[in-house]
């Protein structure tokens, strides 16, 4: 006898994945592996990045044709050739990165593609009304008028779920859907979760943080190089076993972080503004000190400013008012090279657009913005011997993986890139570091490699502003945490104050005193 939703819908009591295979040249994305879910529960997927993950989910949801096995919902083979024959079989995913358009109305947005009753005409009203229906059964509010461009990123990952679920979904993969939340929206979309799975709904969570994956599922399945490591209940596996089994080796989660005491200030920042790309003070008044041997951890969900402010301490963005000093000397509005020279180097967001040239070799990539000056030219000639040396000793110390120093960039990983422009940057012995997200979109080997250089550098008297969305990491490594809200630094505690509910009220705009 079929069982059916709340919202109508058919429930999909079990899908299976058998001995699924994907291939794309010179890569064997996934070798032979299977998965299910069932319905009533949350089955979360782990694995680092290239590990098979997204490959695996996207032949789900038809995106693409898997090379061999079956895709089974309750017992029937099906065969997606597009998005649309998974969403007629009532599956629904949710990407990290939203797939909405921001000038559209939440409605509109909902609306789109929808077939209409009346012809070409579509019936907004009975669109919003259904939608306010699932918004009150589910907890998920959202401003019906409102265009998306309007919504906070919380809002707008509310609109993505009620999508899914007007379309009928009745199994939802989840990619990644927490990596721009603070841990209040989190808290609030877990039960939200929790009321699907009640009802019978079947979700599929993607996620790469340890903590939220043993929070919310019921079963764990572990992907590496493309092939199964372990499935398991939750209640029988922890946070370690989680990440060993993602690396397939013991991996430090928590950090010997001996007390430093702080020395001079080597980086201040006075009433500070910053225009954004849109025109308007992303960068609001913002005060700062960074001393010698401290890492001051800057949190805030992504889109406060804090891009900004790193591009502008970098001297890649103009300050409209305000000042910075660096080792005692004024470079506000200087040129990057011009903070190079003051003895700061930069981590950027973007490691591809802004750390690396994709098409240069790994030589050319680690002697950027050095290359003219000594001991690699002596303003006239290049010393092809010293930059040898340099560049050895580099690749060597940073445990950069590569067939050869004249690799191009482009056929590294993407945490053997971080690594490169870590070691690049830390050649040059810097007394202020800026780490904007440097361990974003890489693997838990990587990130606890940069983890524990980053720590290095600290006990060797580098003032590091880091600068991360990951509270985990925040806590982990800085001494001091200041948190920024619609450009302005909303509050500074101390990290071993902090707790992820206090981060959470400040990067939600509550000053804490």
């Amino acid at each position: 006898m079929t069982r059916y939703l709340p919202t109508g819908q058919p429930v999909i009591e079990e899908m299976r994945m058998l001995g699924i295979v994907k291939r794309f040249p010179g890569v064997l994305a996934n070798d032979h592996v299977d998965f299910d879910v069932r319905s009533g529960e949350v089955h979360a997927l782990l694995g680092e990045n290239g590990a098979g993950k997204s490959t695996l989910m996207r032949q789900l949801y038809g995106l693409y044709k898997p090379d061999e096995g079956q895709i089974l919902i309750n017992g029937e083979e099906k065969r997606f050739n597009s998005p649309l024959d998974a969403i007629n079989a009532g599956i629904g995913m949710i990407h990290q990165h939203f797939m909405l358009v921001p000038n559209l109305t939440v409605v509109e947005n909902i609306a789109l593609g929808l077939k209409s009753s009346r012809g070409p005409v579509l019936d907004l009203d009975r669109v919003e009304k259904r939608v306010l229906e699932l918004s009150e059964q589910y907890g998920l509010k959202v401003d019906t008028r409102a265009y998306v461009w309007q919504l906070a990123v919380g809002e707008q990952q509310r609109v993505e779920i009620i999508k899914a679920l007007y379309r009928g979904a009745a199994l939802l993969v989840l990619d990644e859907p927490t990596a721009v939340l603070t841990p209040q929206e989190v808290d609030d979309l877990f039960v939200t979760f929790n009321k699907m799975a009640v009802d019978g709904h079947a979700l599929i969570f993607i996620s790469h943080k340890l903590n939220e994956v043993l929070a919310i599922s019921h079963r764990i399945t572990v992907l590496r190089d493309g092939k199964i490591a372990g499935s398991c209940p939750n209640e029988n596996v922890t946070r370690v076993e989680l990440a060993n089994m993602m690396v397939g080796r013991p991996v430090l989660l928590q950090y010997d972080k001996p007390p430093v005491e702080a020395g001079p200030v080597r980086l201040k920042i006075e009433n500070l503004y910053v225009r954004g790309d849109r025109g308007k003070d992303s960068v609001d008044g913002v005060s700062l000190e960074l001393r010698a041997g401290e890492i001051l951890g800057l949190a805030g969900v992504s889109g406060n400013g804090q891009r900004e402010l790193a591009e502008a301490l970098a001297g890649m963005r103009p300050v409209r008012q305000g000042c910075i000093t660096l080792n005692d000397k004024e470079v506000t509005n200087g040129s990057p090279l011009s903070h190079i020279e003051a003895g700061q180097s930069y981590i950027p967001e973007e490691r591809m657009k802004e750390g690396a040239i994709r098409e240069f070799s790994v030589t050319d990539n680690l002697i950027l913005a050095d290359h003219g000056r000594v001991p690699f030219s002596n303003h006239s000639f290049l010393n092809f011997k010293a930059i040898r040396e340099s560049c050895d000793k580099v690749v060597h110390d940073f445990n950069v993986k590569t067939p050869n120093l004249e690799t191009p960039v482009k056929n590294l990983s993407g945490g053997n890139i971080q690594k490169l422009i870590l070691g690049r940057e830390l050649r040059r012995r810097p007394a202020v570091l800026i780490a904007s997200q440097p361990t974003r979109g890489v693997d838990i080997g990587a990130s606890e490699y940069i983890h524990q250089r980053l720590l290095e550098q600290r006990l060797a008297g580098t003032a590091t502003l880091l600068i991360s969305e990951d509270l985990d990491e925040i806590r982990a490594l800085s001494d001091r945490i200041a948190v920024m809200y619609e450009g302005r630094i909303i509050g500074i505690v101390d990290a071993k104050e902090s707790t992820p509910a206090l981060l959470g009220l400040m990067m939600a705009g509550v000053e804490v005193t």
